[in-house]
């Protein structure tokens, strides 16, 4: 008789960490160390795991992707993953020029990479009607931040918007990919409290950085998932 979760039985074999996902190992680490320096306020540490983080998950994603075709999704994939590194590092990448709106601009252009992968590439079903809580949510954060934004306010609107974008594209593809679009959106928000008002706590720098990374892992992985199943 066939023994439940044996390993050795095709039953346990479907419940086993898929070796493809072995690669993520390094930026879950990496994240970790990141999160755990940024809450012990050790900048030395936090300063260059951050720039470390997208690299890793790159690799992260090269190793998933062995035996796949490249095609469209690895492109859009790896461009977005490229340009959120050069978000996460926009003052010592760009140090000429004011790190905010470049911030801004490289992530912008890294949510418009997922939204075309969520919404042309990859869509595995119509746009569930549940998604128009991110319209709703964009909405209440402009307003809210709306006093305290001055010459940002255009900027942030737009990013808002192709946020919001990328949160509810991803709500096409999978679950996997949802929560981790739905992540995604859940840190940039609390970033925005934390640049945008004062009264916001230093701890929230953390929870930050764990969304962020969390979100990024589960995208990159979900898209994987979606290639290696098609």
């Amino acid at each position: 008789m066939e023994r439940v979760g044996d390993a050795t039985t095709p039953a346990g074999r479907s419940r086993a960490v898929p070796r493809w996902t072995w690669g993520f190992a390094l930026y879950a680490l990496l994240s970790l160390v990141h999160i755990v320096a940024l809450a012990a306020d050790a900048d030395e540490i936090a300063g260059p795991t951050k720039l470390l983080l997208m690299p890793a998950l790159a690799i992260g994603v090269l190793w998933g992707g062995r035996g796949t075709r490249w095609g469209t999704p690895a492109t859009l994939l790896f461009a977005a993953i490229a340009l959120s590194w050069l978000g996460d590092g926009a003052s010592w990448f760009f140090p000429m020029l004011p790190e905010l709106p470049v911030m801004l601009a490289c992530f912008g252009l890294a949510h418009l990479a997922y939204i075309w992968l969520f919404w042309r590439v990859i869509p595995r079903r119509a746009l569930p009607p549940w998604t128009l809580v991110y319209a709703l949510w964009w909405g209440i954060l402009l307003a809210v931040l709306w006093p305290q934004l001055g010459a940002l306010t255009v900027a942030v609107a737009a990013y808002g918007v192709v946020l919001g974008g990328t949160a509810a594209a991803a709500a096409r593809v999978s679950p996997l990919v949802a929560t981790g679009g739905a992540l995604f959106l859940a840190s940039d928000t609390l970033l925005a409290f934390r640049l945008f008002v004062e009264s916001t706590p230093d701890a929230v720098s953390p929870l930050v950085m764990l969304t962020y990374t969390a979100g990024q892992g589960l995208i990159a992985a979900g898209v994987l998932q979606e290639v290696r199943r098609r």
